[in-house]
């Protein structure tokens, strides 16, 4: 029997990065996958040209879209907030667009929740409480989800995220291919994410992983981008953190990407790991 499934991402390019690999084998599945995406990502990093017309933020929702063709999705949607940025403190408000984590959370919720409604959605995929690495929209993305999930009825929630050691381990494997510039601090990984004992999916995305290897490429905005993370000597613009990913061998990518990993909050820790994504349903 089909399902429908919502992904629900912060920005353009979280759903290359965290789902792509089970959003692509949900689809070629039979099943219906819908990606929402809270923001349009305006206020990322990228390079000068690419920002100078103030239209970063359409040409990333554009990216996703064609993103999302390559993995099957059926529909995309934008809740219609603006990127909170990542500086400390989240970006003023554009013409007609909130902050998303500005954004009252049941205004947010009931976005969402209208969206859940109408495709009868059987699993919402979300953000763990950590918002993985914690940016303020990703942590939004976790409330936001929470609450639209029980607003609309939805049966079931996931929380994609990423055992903690496994991205110490990723970051050995592009610490090979790509150096990292002197204010990444590698340590603060340490507390991201969830530990491997919460885990409770463990979905093989490697019959897939061309799929997702193609989400990435897709969102060519983020390959490069201005500011300190991606300036590199001489005070040039360097490669971003996805560009660093795709550079990396297919054998190795193949083994650091070709798994993704989910939280069922309904689920206790330290129980055994699913590996199919609707094992465990209540």
């Amino acid at each position: 029997m089909s399902a429908t499934i919502v992904a629900f991402h912060a920005h353009p390019d979280d759903e290359a990065l965290l789902t792509a690999g089970t959003m692509a084998r949900l689809a070629s599945e039979g099943h219906r996958v819908v990606l929402v995406l809270a923001t349009d990502g305006g206020a990322g990093l990228a390079a000068a040209e690419l920002r100078a017309d103030g239209q970063l933020g359409g040409r990333r929702l554009t990216e996703a879209r064609e993103s999302a063709e390559v993995l099957g999705v059926a529909r995309v949607e934008w809740l219609g907030y603006a990127d909170s940025g990542s500086g400390p403190q989240p970006e003023p408000d554009v013409p007609g667009q909130v902050r998303f984590t500005r954004a009252p959370l049941e205004e947010a919720a009931e976005r969402l929740a209208a969206i859940l409604r109408t495709e009868r959605a059987d699993l919402l995929i979300s953000y763990d409480a950590n918002g993985g690495y914690g940016h303020r929209d990703h942590v939004r993305v976790h409330e936001v989800g929470a609450r639209a999930a029980v607003i609309a009825g939805t049966p079931r929630v996931l929380e994609a995220t990423v055992p903690r050691d496994t991205i110490a381990r990723a970051i050995r494997a592009v610490a090979r291919v790509y150096r990292f510039p002197a204010e990444f601090d590698p340590t603060s990984f340490e507390r991201a994410f969830t530990a491997r004992a919460d885990i409770t999916h463990r979905i093989d995305v490697r019959k897939h992983i061309v799929a997702k290897r193609e989400s990435m490429r897709a969102h060519a905005s983020q390959a490069t981008g201005g500011g300190a993370a991606s300036v590199g000597e001489g005070g040039q613009t360097g490669d971003r953190t996805l560009a660093a990913f795709l550079r990396i061998p297919r054998p190795i990518y193949d083994v650091v990407f070709g798994r993704e990993w989910f939280r069922d909050p309904a689920l206790p820790s330290g129980g055994p790991i699913h590996t199919e994504i609707f094992e465990g349903d209540a």
